[in-house]
């Protein structure tokens, strides 16, 4: 498919510091009405865009190529650049104004110092009107941001999801609305598949009608050379967090890749740093993920939904996975646990695994669905976030 790349070089930040920041739009073009991803090939690399790349880059691509500019001028400075000339949303701009605020505060609190920034920009999605007036695009925006902290340097990135609505004026293009994905808010079950485990649930007790407490299932398609014995297995934190690293952005085909995927993601992390499997046969209890049965997916709720998660690693009396309930963020370790409510309604819906720690010691995070790699735990740089959130910090048992 058609596809347009620009470079941006070397910008120096509107606010008083001495570092710089680099922006990098990629666009890459989907056809319009494209409900599919474009081609993931990647062109060589350019300091600066070549008279090609300035002669396309016209028209809405412009003004998106504008905005992913002044979005990650605003991701080192922390305070909103002049928006107001492509942007019409106030509400957006006051959405987007309050984010800056808070993590100004907090980085601020933290002693941290954005010292370099690189946005690009894949266009997903592209729907334009018969007289090319109307635009919107579904955009994901990759940032990478490295970070000063006490004398140590650490890198965190994340992908985020927009949707721009373009409108024509004159020679030019103005963002009219801009609406976040905040994918991390997003129910993990429809009532289809609530029908599913109602099936499964009919399935089970007609084939066995009383089932033995099983022993941990393995599923060794997934993972071929794990040895299970039912006790004395350790907790590999250090595998945990090298599997979260290496599968941050992407599915592992050896897995059901959900719509919503934070909580499958970190069930495989822990899954490969040897926590054993507990095989129930029933959806609504033990810790496991199947695979293909019969055509279909197999899985435990607390395998892929955040709350049931919580549920279990809460529980005293959990048979294989086991967690600690801990006070506070600075008491975990590699490999262990966050979930999220964001609303305080003791619903929690978001998960991450600990992936390594900033130089005061404070946990830095994976996740997937909203792809995060060594994010600030606390996720105050999230639309989801808001003041009723509540975290549930969990310290993984050492041994199983």
């Amino acid at each position: 498919m058609p596809r347009t790349r620009i470079w941006v070089g070397t910008n120096k930040p509107s606010a008083p510091r001495k570092s710089t920041v680099q922006s990098r739009a990629t666009l890459l073009g989907a056809e319009p009405g494209s409900s599919g991803k474009p081609s993931r090939s990647r062109e060589p690399k350019s300091e600066s865009p070549t008279s090609s790349q300035q002669t396309q880059l016209q028209g809405w691509k412009a003004a998106v190529h504008r905005y992913v500019k002044l979005y990650n001028q605003a991701e080192i400075d922390r305070y909103a650049p002049p928006f107001e000339e492509i942007i019409r949303d106030e509400d957006h701009l006051h959405r987007f104004t309050q984010r800056l605020d808070r993590l100004r505060e907090q980085e601020l609190l933290r002693g941290v110092l954005p010292s370099r920034s690189e946005t690009s920009a894949e266009l997903i999605r592209i729907s334009e009107s018969s007289s090319r007036s109307e635009v919107v695009v579904l955009i994901e925006l990759r940032i990478k941001r490295t970070m000063d902290h006490n004398g140590r340097t650490y890198q965190e990135e994340r992908c985020d999801r927009e949707r721009l609505w373009l409108s024509a004026e004159e020679d030019d293009y103005f963002i009219s609305r801009i609406e976040p994905i905040v994918s991390e808010r997003r129910p993990r079950y429809s009532s289809s598949d609530a029908i599913l485990a109602a099936e499964l649930m009919q399935e089970r007790e007609a084939s066995s009608g009383s089932q033995q407490q099983s022993i941990p299932y393995i599923n060794y398609d997934v993972l071929p050379f794990f040895k299970h014995t039912r006790a004395g297995v350790r907790y590999r934190r250090d595998l945990a967090a090298a599997y979260a690293d290496r599968w941050w952005t992407e599915a592992n085909p050896a897995y059901e890749n959900f719509e919503v995927n934070c909580t499958n993601y970190v069930s495989q992390c822990l899954f490969a740093g040897s926590a054993p499997m507990n095989y129930t046969g029933k959806r609504d209890s033990g810790w496991w993920y199947r695979g293909f049965s019969g055509g279909r997916e197999n899985w435990s709720y607390s395998w892929a939904v955040s709350n049931a998660l919580k549920t279990l690693l809460s529980s005293s009396n959990s048979s294989a996975l086991r967690a600690t309930v801990v006070d506070s963020a600075d008491q975990l370790a590699l490999g262990d646990v966050i979930t999220y409510d964001w609303s305080g309604d003791n619903r929690f819906q978001h998960s991450t695994v600990v992936t390594a720690f900033d130089a005061a010691g404070m946990p830095l995070v994976n996740a997937n669905t909203v792809a995060s790699r060594h994010r600030y735990w606390d996720y105050q740089d999230s639309y989801a976030w808001t003041e009723q959130t509540k975290y549930r910090f969990f310290h993984i048992a050492d041994e199983f």
